[in-house]
Parts: structure tokens; sequence; C-alpha cells
């Protein structure tokens, strides 16, 4: 390989690496802590903060324009001046010259000038969210946080159903039931507002959940414990539509930061106000408005046999069909029957996710809810499964870190990284002269390559992790010393600068490749086979071998080559008796 060619995938190599660096160098340093505080947030509390922001924001602009009307625009609210330009374009309308405040904050409605500012704290909180999600992470041992492992009772599921017309068979229901439990606890915990948890699968019927950051393990099993709470609800329309007048007034001071109605005397004391939800492009709760129901439930969704999309009869459009057991339909027939033309809320984990007209008394517990689309239709059906599919859930295993011991592992971990790399640095130093130099230079690349590929894969740094870190960095100065050995030798018998240095390589060339390739191969095994720490160690050092054999055998070689046919050195600066 030429040297030219050698120096083109280098410089690739570190731009690449870069590239996958910046989201966590984004992230680690270049975001606020207020700003990671907001983005660890669930998608519904950053959509509250950035609406709540906008009104205020929009509020402070007409006030400006009420006391200030003549004021010309900042370099700060350049922002604002190119979308009133842009907006102005639109209507084919003269632009202001200069713009002042009144001119920008007029050319929009009130709408529009929320929705404007709305758009900038909801981008740059979700900028800010997605580095985090493509930079390296800490592991719950650096971090601190809870590891659950929950088990869920399937065959207890299959016997519940046993005998019911659901029409699936058993496998299929086992599979459906699992997937259920991890869509109810992902929605529970994204609720409770925890920061980005991790929640998987783990075998056929175990559940995984990695909580970083503080939590109260009672509130957690609280959470994981509870059950699909679906309920129905009466609607009371005019209480809603008292709501909806109170909230059109007082947009900003209806509700606290719980989302508690700061004065509960706008509803009677029977109801509360619930949200009304919809699932967006991204399979998300997306709230549409908000409802006030009664607090007394009219029937517990644990009545319901099964539940399943049909069309209509005449129609053909998609329909929610459902059944009930004995009890449930009894009850949900005279209830029904008391409320005919009054409004029916569906209601899980304290949303609404869905709400139709009671248009005739039910009395046979065969139920069909009308009025979507077919996707509506199907989300529908998986809010009625939480209820016939009520998957038992069992803590298994519970670990709790705290944060203080992740400050200290996070320092002790790196402070034996960085006074290994120093001790190694040093002695290649003092023994090798000046080709430790190149050691040095390969060293922190390598380290740069691991964490590049790290950020990469967004992979997790755990102490285990670090621990393959320190490992390969003996192996990388391992590399190292074989070819200034060789290298030596070389020299030693009388050879020349360019000769020794090409000699030297490529003799320690199968030597590097052979301890490489054994070493690669036993972390791919254990990445493969084992799990938690020993996973941490295997997958980091994995990396680390790919790395330093790039360092030592194509960077180092480089700097080499450099010195003899660009700077033309003759002697090698390699150790204390060869020249």
């Amino acid at each position: 390989m030429s040297k030219k060619s050698r120096l083109f995938i280098i410089l690739a190599v570190l731009a690449v690496c870069f590239a996958f660096l910046w989201p966590s160098i984004s992230w680690y340093v270049r975001t606020p802590k207020e700003m990671q505080a907001l983005a660890l947030g669930s998608l519904e509390k950053i959509k509250d903060y950035s609406s709540a922001q906008a009104l205020k924001d929009v509020n402070a602009l007409k006030a400006a324009v009420n006391a200030t009307p003549d004021t010309v625009l900042e370099k700060d609210q350049k922002w604002l001046k190119d979308a009133a330009v842009k907006n102005f374009k639109l209507k084919e309308q003269k632009i202001p010259s200069p713009m002042t405040i009144k001119d920008a904050v007029t050319s929009f409605s009130k709408e529009e000038l929320t929705s404007l500012i709305e758009t900038r704290y909801r981008d740059r909180i979700l900028k800010a969210k997605n580095y985090y999600k493509n930079s390296v992470k800490l592991g719950l041992d650096l971090s601190g946080g809870m590891n659950v492992i929950v088990k869920a009772d399937l065959d207890a599921v299959v016997k519940a159903q046993e005998g019911s017309e659901n029409g699936t068979d058993t496998e299929t229901l086992r599979k459906t039931a699992m997937a259920q439990a991890i869509e109810t606890l992902s929605s529970r915990i994204d609720k409770f507002g925890l920061s980005e948890p991790v929640i998987r699968q783990q075998g056929e019927d175990r559940i995984y959940i990695e909580l970083p950051g503080a939590a109260e393990a009672d509130q957690i099993n609280s959470i994981i414990m509870g059950r699909g709470i679906l309920n129905f609800r009466l609607v009371d329309s005019d209480a809603t539509e008292a709501f909806r007048v109170y909230f059109a007034s007082h947009p900003e001071s209806t509700f606290d930061s719980q989302g508690n109605l700061i004065d509960p005397s706008i509803i009677p004391a029977d109801d509360e106000v619930l949200g009304l939800y919809t699932k967006d492009d991204y399979g998300l709760d997306q709230r549409m408005g908000y409802l006030a129901v009664k607090k007394e439930i009219a029937l517990d969704g644990k009545h319901i046999k099964s539940a399943m999309v049909g069309s209509e009869s005449v129609t053909n459009k998609p329909q929610v069909e459902f059944t009930l057991d004995e009890e449930g339909a009894k009850i949900f027939g005279k209830f029904t029957g008391d409320h005919v033309n009054e409004g029916l809320a569906i209601v899980s984990d304290n949303k609404i996710k869905s709400y139709a007209s009671i248009k005739t008394a039910i009395p046979n517990g065969q139920v069909a809810i009308t009025g979507f689309n077919q996707e509506e239709a199907r989300n529908l059906q998986k809010v009625l499964q939480t209820a016939w599919l009520d998957v038992p859930l069992s803590v298994e295993s519970q670990q709790v870190i705290g944060a203080s011991l992740g400050k200290t592992a996070i320092r002790q971990g790196f402070m034996a990284l960085a006074i290994g790399l120093a001790a190694i640095l040093l002695f290649m130093l003092i023994y090798y002269k000046g080709a430790g130099i190149n050691a040095c230079v390969a060293q922190i690349l390598n380290l740069y390559i691991m964490f590049s590929i790290l950020s990469a894969f967004n992979l997790t740094i755990t102490l285990p992790s670090i621990a393959g870190m320190i490992l390969t960095i003996g192996m990388a100065v391992d590399a190292n010393v074989i070819i200034f050995e060789r290298i030596k030798e070389e020299r030693a018998l009388g050879k020349d600068r360019a000769a020794s240095i090409a000699a030297g390589f490529d003799n320690a060339f199968w030597a590097i490749m052979d301890s490489n390739i054994t070493t690669f191969i036993a972390a791919i095994f254990m990445s493969q086979l084992g799990t938690g720490s020993i996973q941490g160690f295997a997958v980091s050092l994995a990396i680390g071998v790919i790395s330093s054999v790039f360092t030592a055998l194509v960077v180092s070689r480089l700097m080499f080559d450099f010195g003899t046919e660009v700077v033309h050195k003759k002697n090698i600066s390699i150790s204390w008796r060869v020249k």
C-alpha cells in the first residue's frame, strides 16, 4: 500500500470517527444541564413544556408590541425576522425595512405565532434528545439507577382464555400477551417521566427493564405490578363544555406542573378531566383534547373476554367488536339502557383512548363501536386487549445502584484508565525514545477510535467495558513493542533506516495478527454467549483489538515513513544502544 493511500485511509477514518463521536460530544459537552433534563423527559412532557413556553413568549411579544411597537428587532430575534420575511413573501406584501417588533408580530395570527415558537422549542429539545439517543451511554454501574427483571405468567393467560371465542391458538396468544405486557409497561413508565428507560423481552416470558438515574423502588414496583386499569366511564357533556370554555380563557393557569386542575371547582366534584388521545404517525399517544368524565367506573375492563376488528354489515366500514362475560353483560346492559344518547369513554391508564355515543341499550354483551378508520380500529383493539389479556407480572429480581456509587465508579474507572495510559506512554517514551512518540500517538488515536465506535453503535460504557479498554491499551502497546524490537534487530544487522523499518514491520505483521485474531475470536464468542458484564467487557475488547491493529500497523508505519522520506532522517531514535 502506498504512503498516499495510507494517509488518505487514516484521514478518512479520523473524519468518520469524528462524525460518529459528534453526538456524544454534543450531548456531554455542548448541551446544557437544563436542556438535558428536558430532553430526557417523555415526549408528552416535552410537548407540554413547549406549548406552555410558547404561550408565555407570545404574551411577552404582545406586551412588547403594546409597550414599544417601534422597537427594531434585535440580533437574537433574527429567527422572528426571518419567519416574518417569509410570511410577508407568502402573502405578497411589502417587507418593512427596518422591521419593527410590531411589523413582525402582527404579520402572524396568534395561532401561527404560537405554532412557530412551539416548533422552535420542540426542535431544540428533540435535537438534544436525538444527540442522547446516538451518544455513548453510561451503564447503571456508572450512572446509577435500577434494573428489574419481570416475569410474565403466560400460562395464566392461556388458562384464562380456555373456552373463549377469540379464535387464537396458544402460541399466538402467548406472543400477543407478551407484546401487550411490554407495550403496557412502556406506556406506564414513560408516563411516570423516567429518562429513556430500556425495556426489552428476555427469553420467552421475562421482561428486562433498565431505569437510569434516581428512582424509588416502591414507586417503580407499583407501576410494574399495576394492571391494565382499563374501564368505561360516562362522559359529562355539560362539564366538558364548561371546561373547554374555561381552558380557552386560561390555557396557562388551568393545570399545575403535575397535570392537576389548579381550580377544581370548574367541574363537578364527582367529575375529573382526562386527556383524549390518539396514536400519531410514530405510534405515540398524541393528546387531541380533554373530556370531563365521571369518577365512578361504569364497567371494569376485566369483564372483556375478547376483542377484534370487524366491519359494518351495510357500509363495510371498520368497527371494533368486543364480547363481555355474563356479569359484564348485565352491568353494561343496564348502564347503556339508563344513558342512551350520552357519551361513553374508554379509559386506559387514565387516558381516554376512545369515546362514542350510546345509541341504544346493549343487553347481550356483544358490543360494536364504529366511527374509525382501519388504523384507529386496530389501535382501539390493542387498548381493549389490555383488559382481556391481563398478564400477571411478578418482579423476579431487582438491583438498585445509588447515584453516589455511580459517580465513584466513574471516577475510579476513568482514573484507572488515565493512570494506566499515562504509565504506558511514559515507559514507551523513556525506553524507546523518539519511537515512543509514535506509540503515544497510536495509543491516543486507539482510544479515540474506540469511543467513536461505541458512539456509532449506541453502546453502553460500564465498568467491565472500561476494563476491556485498559486491557486493549496493553495489547496495543504489545504490538508496538514487537515492531520496535524487530526494527532494532534489523538495525543491529547494519541495515539503513528505511530497510530496517520495512523489514521490522513485515516480520512483525503475522506475530501481531496471530495474537490479535485469537483474542478477537475469543471476544466475539464471549459477546455472543455471555451476558451483562461479560458481554460489555467482550464488546470493548473486540473493538479495541481492531483499532489497535490499525493504529500499530498503519498509523505508526506512516509516521516512520514520514521521518524517513520527508524529514530525511538517517538514524532511528528507538533505543539507548541502537542508533
